[in-house]
């Protein structure tokens, strides 16, 4: 069943202007311009805008949920953890990382193709030169096909269960549709097994759970994401909110071999707290949001991802060829 339809929240000229700039701050490189998705006009992205992507990721509570879970994903795997804990500035720069990982995420579905594939070419010359060694000997390289195929896996996962728990429930059609509509981007990026249907990913899901592990890097990471500053004001406590989102959307089976115990389960205040946060992102209207953005460069109504369903769209099918 498509989700009920509802009007996008309006706000008052001066905290929209607020918003707008945190928005713009927070997904501006560490130097030079900010990434601007209305440029050049016309120009399609890799999926298009009535796409059940372009829905989800809108959507800034569900990212931040369903990529915290990724991340835990990816660093229960051995070869993974290393490359990301040995050679990235996660842990000296966090805030630094994540808005550029952020920024990626947002160019990948919202962004004009021709950037947007050059982007992905950079992203992939820099991670060729990722090698090592994990503890126990195991040599890895960042661009391994399998586990780009399990980078890949995690972050469509991630999102696509904390939409459905905290923001809208989606179909098995629609998870379908999500998985299928990610494959482009995750073939340029080196992840030519990515899963393309629930079958796939459920079945993925069981083969690698088995290969996963507990480590303390693990809550290292969600004591990190726990202090970083990612929304304003006083938000500590919303963001370990989210933080127990994250792993509540995990496999119970993953989540009970990573041993994130009962301190991370969400209760039910909690979990109202997150999702009237969530239903209420999803609707509000940001100028400076890639996706409204990305509706300008089109010629959509900036409000076109937020006024109505994804499976009852108005507007013509915009072609991503």
């Amino acid at each position: 069943m498509p989700p009920a339809r509802r009007r996008p929240i309006s706000l008052p000229s001066p905290l929209l202007r607020r918003v707008d700039a945190l928005v713009t701050a927070f997904l501006s490189p560490d130097s030079g311009p900010a990434f601007d998705f209305t440029q050049p006009a016309g120009e399609p992205a890799l999926t298009a805008p009535d796409s059940v992507s372009w829905r989800v990721f809108k959507n800034p509570v569900a990212l931040y949920i369903g990529g915290v879970a990724a991340v835990i994903l990816e660093l229960g795997e051995p070869r993974v953890r290393d490359a990301i804990w040995q050679h990235s500035d996660f842990r000296s720069a966090p805030l630094a990382r994540l808005r550029r990982t952020g920024l990626a995420a947002m160019v990948t579905i919202y962004g004009p193709r021709s950037r947007t594939e050059a982007m992905i070419a950079g992203i992939v010359r820099r991670h060729d030169k990722v090698r090592g060694q994990t503890s126990d000997g195991i040599s890895y390289h960042a661009n391994d096909p399998r586990l780009l195929d399990w980078v890949q896996a995690t972050a469509t996962f991630g999102f696509m269960e904390a939409y459905a728990a905290f923001v809208s429930p989606l179909s098995t059609d629609e998870r379908n549709a999500l998985l299928a509509e990610g494959r482009p981007s995750a073939v340029l990026y080196g992840a030519r097994g990515v899963p393309t249907g629930m079958d796939d990913l459920d079945a993925f899901l069981g083969e690698m759970a088995g290969q996963l592990e507990p480590s303390p890097i693990i809550g290292e990471f969600l004591a990190i994401m726990s202090k970083v500053k990612v929304f304003p004001g006083p938000s500590g406590p919303f963001q370990r909110r989210l933080l127990r989102a994250a792993v509540d959307i995990l496999p119970a089976p993953i989540r009970e071999r990573l041993e994130l115990g009962k301190q991370w389960s969400l209760g039910a205040f909690d979990r109202s707290v997150v999702r009237a946060a969530a239903r209420a992102a999803d609707r509000l209207v940001v100028p400076a949001a890639p996706a409204v953005q990305a509706c300008r460069r089109l010629g959509l109504p900036e409000d076109y991802l937020y006024r109505t369903p994804g499976s009852d769209r108005q507007g013509s099918k915009i072609s991503t060829k």
